[in-house]
């Protein structure tokens, strides 16, 4: 190898380089014809340069996203053909000699500047060409200097990094495990993890008081915008510390990275902090938008002998939303087709005029006393519109009240676009009734600590709380944790409740159950969500926008091919055997 490929890196190239002869290397983003005189826009991985040959031939037939070597001499740019959009719009390379050492195909998938603009499927395809893009590449440099001050934080508080394993045994924690056969124990499968849970639990046992790691996660569910099937977490746990322990250390860590990677309003600590109960009856969810300022209001006592059908033996929301009665009849029906698309029968709606009656069909259901107390219990004002949510459920009125607060926020612009708002939910039932399978469930993490010790019955399990808490940031679940049940008797009783035998609990979580016969301190943690931690910050509405490799949101790698089928061999290798209809 005769001469080096790159002595110089684009974002070192300054004014004091002018009259130096220099060799830079990288991608050609673009070639320019300007009557005679040809412009090489270059690429590295830290800036562009534009470059210039008098030579006809110096750039013929040279393709873009081809990777070149550049030989010449810096010189000063003209002051009119000054770049301020790029740092080197100063100067330019006059080159004397190129070199290609690897060509590209004249017909690109897509141009790099606009990859953003084109369909996902296709970006995730040739997702090495789409990172050449500015915006996806410094996604991908954010993230690997978030995870840096991340380890460095953890470090400064006396935290001991730990990697826990990726096979691991499934178990039963609400999510659909990913399972790898073993070839050695034929019909015996391994699983990755959905979570260290178990791991961080034995190592408090272990005596490593204060540990962490930025753990893979693995969920064999539907991608969404905020979930895809492997993700990234700050994991956390300590020893002999209670629930405020672990919120006062959240706090900081999540106001330290915002207020230094976003130029946003970040929440001062203490953050505001919320019951579930009070979360779901004020915003109608668990990961409420702070940044909205819509109430909601229950008004279920004020028109409890209501004559009006709909709201009999309901449960009857009421949102309302100063100076919006001039609004013309299409936005209204806008909201009306919005609750219909989410599966609400009908929303009802009421004008507050300014001789302090109401307009709207609903108002002749009304008496006098419940008009005077749904004015004063909403504090309405001339011009005022309320909105009435309805339902025999109350988990489903509290639903879907939340989702019209979202969108009439939205379609208001009453969201602070510019603000951080962080809260912290806590006290979440242990239990929760899944209608559809008509049994209870574990609300949350099943190993959480009940707030209470008491016999579960089906009179009190909607009742019991447990020391489980949320952070949540713009409406976005951000971090999850528990104060962990470290009694094997109610650890027991708590699966046995929603369906398990106690044989089953001591298989299925074997480890623990003879680790905690050993001696188990108190202790508690949680676990932050980088890649969420990461679409704050860049302003992403999609998780994938901020993973250097994501699949698509259909669970495809396009780019890979997987998943992908397995060979003869190697299922007999692995002792499986796909019945006939496996794809019907």
């Amino acid at each position: 190898m005769d001469k080096m490929y790159r002595s110089t890196m684009i974002e070192d190239i300054t004014i004091d380089f002018i009259d130096k002869k220099i060799v830079v290397s990288g991608w050609i983003q673009n070639i320019r014809d300007h009557g005679g005189v040809l412009f090489l826009d270059l690429r590295d991985s830290t800036g562009i340069l534009q470059t210039v040959s008098n030579d006809d031939n110096m750039f013929k037939g040279l393709a873009k996203e081809s990777v070149i070597r550049l030989e010449g001499t810096i010189r000063k740019r003209s002051e009119e053909t000054y770049n301020d959009k790029i740092k080197t719009g100063e100067v330019e390379l006059l080159v004397s000699d190129i070199k290609v050492l690897s060509s590209s195909l004249h017909e690109l998938p897509f141009e790099i500047i606009s990859s953003k603009q084109v369909s996902e499927d296709v970006r995730l395809k040739y997702r090495y060409l789409d990172m050449r893009n500015d915006k996806v590449k410094d996604n991908i440099l954010l993230r690997s200097e978030l995870l840096h001050f991340l380890r460095n934080k953890m470090h400064d508080l006396k935290f001991t990094e730990v990697e826990t394993p990726i096979l691991t045994a499934s178990s039963p924690e609400g999510a659909r495990d990913f399972v790898v056969p073993s070839r050695k124990y034929k019909g015996k499968f391994y699983a990755l993890p959905q979570a260290p849970q178990i791991y961080k639990e034995l190592l408090m046992v272990g005596g490593i008081d204060k540990y962490f790691q930025i753990a893979p996660c693995f969920r064999d569910e539907d991608s969404r915008k905020d979930r895809t099937l492997e993700f990234y977490q700050l994991d956390l746990e300590m020893s002999f510390v209670d629930e405020e322990d672990v919120l006062s250390l959240g706090e900081k860590i999540f106001y330290d990275v915002f207020s230094k990677y976003s130029d946003k309003v970040v929440s001062k600590i203490p953050f505001k902090r919320l019951t579930y109960e009070e979360s779901m009856e004020l915003y109608g969810t668990d990961k409420p938008d702070l940044r909205n300022p819509l109430i909601i209001e229950d008004i279920g006592e004020i028109l409890k002998n209501t004559s009006f059908g709909p709201f009999k033996n309901a449960t009857i929301k009421a949102i309302n939303v100063d100076k919006i009665g001039d609004k013309p009849n299409s936005w209204f029906n806008e909201i009306v087709d919005y609750a219909s698309s989410i599966g609400m029968p009908g929303i009802g709606y009421l004008t507050l005029n300014s001789d302090g009656t109401f307009k709207g069909p609903i108002d002749k259901f009304l008496t006098d006393k419940e008009r005077e107390d749904i004015i004063s219990t909403l504090k309405m004002k001339n011009n005022s519109v309320v909105f009435f949510i309805a339902n025999k459920n109350k988990k489903v009125a509290q639903k879907f009240a939340g989702l019209i607060r979202t969108e009439l926020g939205k379609k208001l612009d009453l969201i602070d676009k510019n603000k951080i708002e962080m809260c912290i939910i806590k006290d979440f039932p242990l239990f929760e009734y899944n209608d559809e399978k008509r049994k209870y469930e574990f609300c949350h993490n099943p190993f959480s600590k009940p707030q209470e010790e008491t016999e579960y019955t089906k009179e009190n399990m909607s009742n019991i709380l447990a020391y489980q808490y949320d952070f949540v940031c713009n409406g976005n679940e951000m971090a999850s944790g528990a104060v962990r049940n470290s009694d094997l008797d109610s650890l027991t009783k708590g699966f046995e409740a929603v369906g398990y035998t106690k044989e089953e609990v001591e298989n299925k979580f074997q480890s623990m159950f003879t680790a905690f016969k050993y001696g188990v301190p108190p202790h508690a943690g949680m676990a932050i969500g980088i890649d969420r931690l990461l679409m704050i910050i860049k302003d992403e509405d999609n998780l994938r926008e901020v993973q250097a490799f994501p699949v698509s949101s259909s669970g495809i790698d396009y780019m890979m091919g997987s998943p992908s089928t397995l060979d003869k061999s190697q299922l007999d290798e692995l002792g499986i055997v796909f019945r006939r209809d496996v794809n019907e």
